[in-house]
């Protein structure tokens, strides 16, 4: 069974409901540890404190807020579990908004949600009323010494939640140009048949981190003493005619994203990249694009 992360109570009008979250995702990379270059030992990162000139153990630590330099207000972990508000434990519905109109740059973590045995058919109304509405529900959720504004929404299986950023964490587009560029409309026509040419089911088990795959290469040719290849890297092609772009990617039909050129033992021999084509310097509007 998954981790808990969150457990308490879900809450819609006078409908209450015992519920458990757990992660729905965890990112996964290969990690280095840090080595002492001349000996290959694994370096630490002790507490140490300066005053003391000791390391320190983590049942000694204090959390400590600097209002002035070097000058702190000292909390313990009961004073703060005091000032938790209600959402620590209940996780009350504000209200329901149209999920097609969420804007997906709000979301931060997910999870999933799931009933208690008590819960049961209160947890399969709430989750049936919005598969048939297409609402989803925002509540306020206290976890990890931070209350959350979330989304809840039905899955194909369950409930699963998203943590929100606050409006005001979300950066302002000041780096997306808004200068009004005409585009023809046979160009625009091509652009929907390139698009149309590449359409295909969202399958997200077919897409896979070819960084990570070429590091596990890398890793298992270095234990066999072997070198490997650099990866080839596609030559950008300024674009001199839009129009003549468009229609040669229509006619090249060219490769899906997900078949990345991956890192090969020494002595492999692979293909030359395609030719890619970017809009010239020239034609740009000298703003940074976003990134």
């Amino acid at each position: 069974m998954a981790t808990t992360v969150w457990k308490g109570h879900l809450t819609f009008g006078l409908i209450s409901m015992p519920i458990r979250m757990s992660a729905a995702a965890r990112g996964e990379r290969i990690s280095f540890n840090q080595l002492h270059n001349v000996c290959h030992s694994r370096l630490k990162q002790p507490l140490f404190c300066p005053v003391c000139n000791r390391s320190v153990e983590r049942s000694e630590i204090v959390k400590g807020y600097e209002y002035e330099k070097d000058q702190y207000v000292l909390f313990s972990e009961e004073e703060l579990d005091k000032i938790e508000p209600p959402s620590a434990h209940v996780m009350e519905i504000l209200e329901f908004v149209k999920l097609k109109e969420m804007d997906p740059l709000y979301f931060d973590s997910s999870y999933y949600v799931s009933p208690e045995e008590a819960g049961l058919k209160a947890y399969q109304l709430l989750m049936d009323a919005m598969s048939d509405s297409g609402y989803g529900a925002i509540a306020k959720l206290t976890m990890h010494q931070r209350e959350h504004i979330v989304i809840i929404r039905p899955g194909s299986k369950g409930l699963t939640l998203h943590t929100m950023f606050y409006s005001n964490e979300i950066r302002a587009t000041d780096s997306i140009s808004t200068d009004k560029i005409e585009v023809k409309e046979q160009e625009k026509k091509l652009a929907l048949q390139l698009i149309e040419s590449l359409k295909a089911p969202f399958e997200p088990q077919k897409y896979r981190d070819t960084f990570q795959d070429n590091v596990r290469t890398l890793i298992d040719a270095k234990l066999k003493g072997q070198q490997v290849t650099e990866v080839a890297q596609p030559h950008m092609a300024p674009v001199i005619d839009l129009m003549e772009a468009l229609k040669k990617s229509l006619a090249e039909k060219p490769a899906p994203a997900v078949a990345s050129a991956s890192v090969q033992p020494i002595g492999a021999v692979g293909k030359k990249p395609p030719t890619r084509a970017v809009q010239p310097a020239a034609k740009r509007t000298g703003k940074k694009a976003a990134g």
